[in-house]
């Protein structure tokens, strides 16, 4: 192992910066629970992480409460605007939607959630736990690599376009260098404001949350993203556009708090959120799985990696056909999940790998998988075949994304009372849209991730929530909440996750260990980022997989693409030990970031 599983007592925090797992930590210290240090995590990674989410973007968080023993999910993924159909983009001669600009962008969910958290759960107040983030905004913080790198390729749509964007990242119209000590003074006023504005409101906690509400989804914040969005911005089509979202779809929108989606495999409980996620991907593939001998196939042996691979394949292509905001369209969760329809689907495992996608009929019902448009990288500057791609990840091509992409963040808290929460927070990163002037932020653009195919679950609607691929994890056993895990990657979060899961589970590695285990993914299932790509048969691996290893799933038709080593996936976990009640944390050296804290 890079480093050990990390033990304590009193509570731990693991995600993919160490700046926001110390603030976690810290918070702790002070008296917080774990739903308390959750958000000033999450708080600072809107600032240390800018390449990657913002206060603009999305997150998803499943927390379990250990005094009322429920398990339970906020839903900060912001629904689309009221203006969003699909006939206003055909309007503007669009088949698809971009990835980049503001035609895509969704209610900003994120704050609104992490607010949801601590008025719910927690115990401290809105300066308590948000100070952190003001303090790195307003003093400082060490430039991440691939956010500089990230600033240096956009710098000329900084420059040319953005303007915002460059006098918000750009150091005297310059990119500044990894790891220089960079600044968003705009964002630390944004957030100051709103603390004022709620400090404003009263003494009570929850009447200061409820007023930071109020400051962002119908005050200031409000009111500069409508007036940013009435002017025209380039974005992924070459051409200006204006935004469809307004101060009212914003006014409209409170964060939810729903039941997870569940499935028991092997004595556990695993909890995900619903189909407006990618998270019961996760849940298909278990249940695909329970039909097999892991253990007796062997850790990363050939036998093991081809049928985790095609399970795969076969519960993402379920996850093209079905997955959806079930506010809006039926999705027949508990049907992909039966038994006896993954029996079924099961008997599809064969020795060789499977060239077609294959979704399945849940109950008899017909699948349906839009067609995808290929679409030729764009011509023109460098930034704008990085446009075209709706990953925020700055990638070598449009259609080529790098082995180690981040693609999001993620954080995972416990503390000596049971709690645990995991969330992975997204969207609004640097690339997506130009920052908003007064704000310091950009706005997220989820809202590539549904079709123009009306017919479809994840069809655009008015005011309906794009199906996200951001899926933290939470295990249960015996009423109590033992791990809790995510990662950054887009699409293959499920992926790397599961084999984290399935070392832990199937293998008895400790999680540091898990974390620490070959990483691997398919990208069979077409992407759900702009412009949608898939490689069918394609699996990615790292190269310390064994020769022999690769030239057995090969000679079975995979088409095996070796990756660096340590390139794959930044899983973050914290748990608990049935066995002596210490609490446990591991964080991946992938990317050379992500740390936890225990003690």
């Amino acid at each position: 192992m890079t480093r050990p599983e990390l033990r304590g007592t009193f509570g731990a925090v693991s995600s993919t910066h160490w700046l926001a797992s110390a603030a976690g930590m810290a918070v702790l210290e002070a008296g917080g629970n774990a739903f308390d240090a959750a958000v000033a995590a999450g708080f600072v990674l809107q600032v240390v992480e800018p390449h990657l989410n913002g206060p603009g973007g999305d997150v998803p968080i499943i927390s379990f409460d250990a005094g009322s023993g429920r398990t339970s999910v906020i839903c900060g993924q912001g629904p689309m605007p009221l203006a969003a159909t699909p006939a206003a983009f055909h309007d503007l001669g669009l088949t698809r939607i971009p990835g980049s600009g503001v035609l895509p962008a969704t209610v900003p969910g994120a704050f609104g959630a992490w607010l949801r958290l601590l008025e719910e759960h927690g115990t401290l107040s809105l300066r308590e736990v948000i100070s952190y983030a003001i303090g790195y905004a307003a003093d400082g913080y060490p430039l991440l690599p691939r956010a500089a790198e990230a600033i240096e390729i956009l710098a000329p749509l900084f420059r040319e376009e953005w303007a915002e964007s460059g006098r918000t990242y750009l150091v005297n119209g310059a990119p500044p260098a990894a790891g220089s000590r960079m600044r968003n003074p705009v964002l630390a006023s944004t957030y100051r404001r709103i603390l004022r504005e709620a400090e404003a409101a009263g003494p009570g906690r929850e009447q200061q949350i409820g007023a930071a509400h109020a400051a962002f989804y119908s005050g200031f914040v409000a009111e500069a993203i409508d007036g940013h969005l009435r002017t025209e911005v380039l974005d992924a089509t070459g051409r200006r556009h204006r935004g469809l979202l307004t101060g009212d779809d914003l006014a409209r929108w409170k964060p939810q708090t729903e039941s997870s989606t569940s499935h028991h495999y092997q004595g556990l409980e695993v909890h995900k959120p619903g189909p407006w996620s990618q998270g019961p991907v996760f849940l298909q593939q278990l249940a695909l799985l329970e039909g097999f001998d892991l253990a007796a196939m062997g850790l990363d042996s050939a036998d093991y990696l081809h049928t985790v691979t095609e399970c795969a394949k076969l519960a993402y292509a379920d996850r093209e056909a079905w997955y959806g905001d079930p506010d809006f369209s039926e999705v027949p969760m508990a049907a992909l999940l039966e038994p006896d329809y993954n029996e079924q689907r099961r008997k599809l495992v064969e020795d060789r790998a499977a060239a077609e996608l294959r979704p399945g009929s849940p109950r008899g019902l017909e699948p349906r998988i839009p067609e995808l448009d290929r679409v030729e990288p764009p011509h023109g500057p460098s930034w704008q075949r990085q446009l075209a791609a709706g990953l925020p990840t700055v990638v070598p091509s449009v259609l080529v994304q790098t082995e180690a992409r981040g693609d999001t963040c993620c954080l995972t808290v416990t503390d000596r009372h049971g709690n645990m929460v995991a969330a992975t927070p997204s969207g609004g990163w640097l690339k997506s849209s130009p920052v908003i002037p007064g704000l310091g932020f950009a706005l997220g653009t989820r809202g590539q991730m549904a079709w123009l195919d009306e017919g479809h679950p994840n069809a655009l609607a008015p005011g309906k929530r794009p199906r996200t691929t951001l899926s933290p994890t939470l295990v249960l056993a015996d009423g109590r909440a033992r791990f809790a895990f995510g990662t950054p990657g887009g699409d293959q979060q499920d992926q790397w996750t599961l084999g984290f899961f399935l070392a832990h589970v199937h293998f008895g590695l400790d999680l540091q260990r898990s974390v620490e285990t070959l990483a691997f993914h398919s990208e069979h299932v077409p992407s759900s980022f702009t412009p949608r790509t898939n490689q069918p048969r394609t699996l990615r691996i790292e190269r310390r997989c064994p020769d022999a290893v690769v030239a057995e799933l090969r000679r079975r038709g995979h088409e095996v693409e070796s990756v660096p080593d340590w390139s794959l996936g930044k899983v973050c976990a914290v748990g608990t030990d049935p066995g002596d009640g210490l609490i446990r944390a591991a964080a991946s050296p992938r990317g050379e970031q992500a740390y936890a804290i225990a003690r």
